[in-house]
């Protein structure tokens, strides 16, 4: 059995990858509303501050942060994921192991996370947020991708609009 180690830090900032069990699908951005809808539940009855987010076809990354004395990221995935799943028409295979647990065979079981230690790794991990569309060829500029809080953070003043547009940004490293 593998051994997971989780950084729990209550009150902390984390850098999520979440992915779909089976990959190379649009789940996500054909069922986009749907994904805002459970983020939003779950953010009101377990807060969080949602500082990055981009959702691709089929993962999204996200950097939060969690209230003061919490820790819980956990119950936040598991509540999201599952009102994910309910909302949307059955039509994927399941394994007898998904069957017997009841669960539908969306998502993959775990996901990363990432305990942001400084204000440059919150940096990184806010740029690759933004740049993974670009990354993925999805888009030829970061700001035509629709699922993202990049058009947030040009609002915000943390990015100019044209950011990443003449490709160097292309090379960060982080694995997807």
């Amino acid at each position: 059995m593998s051994n997971y180690r989780r950084a729990w830090h209550p009150g902390g900032c984390y850098f999520f990858t979440v992915n779909l069990q089976r990959r190379h699908n649009d789940l996500l951005v054909r069922y986009i509303d749907n994904l805002r809808e459970a983020v939003r539940h779950v953010r009101n009855r377990h807060p969080f501050v949602i500082h990055g987010w981009v959702v691709l076809p089929d993962h999204l990354h996200c950097l939060i942060e969690l209230p003061i004395g919490d820790c819980d990221y956990a119950i936040r995935w598991s509540l999201i994921k599952s009102r994910f799943s309910r909302s949307i028409p059955p039509f994927e295979r399941r394994s007898r192991s998904q069957s017997r647990r009841g669960e539908r065979g969306i998502w993959q079981r775990r996901y990363r996370e990432h305990a942001i230690r400084s204000e440059q790794d919150y940096r990184a991990h806010l740029d690759y947020i933004h740049i993974n569309p670009l990354k993925h060829g999805l888009v030829e500029r970061v700001s035509a991708w629709p699922y993202s809080t990049f058009h947030r953070c040009v609002a915000e003043g943390l990015y100019d609009e044209d950011w990443a547009d003449d490709g160097q940004a292309r090379r960060l490293s982080y694995d997807d």
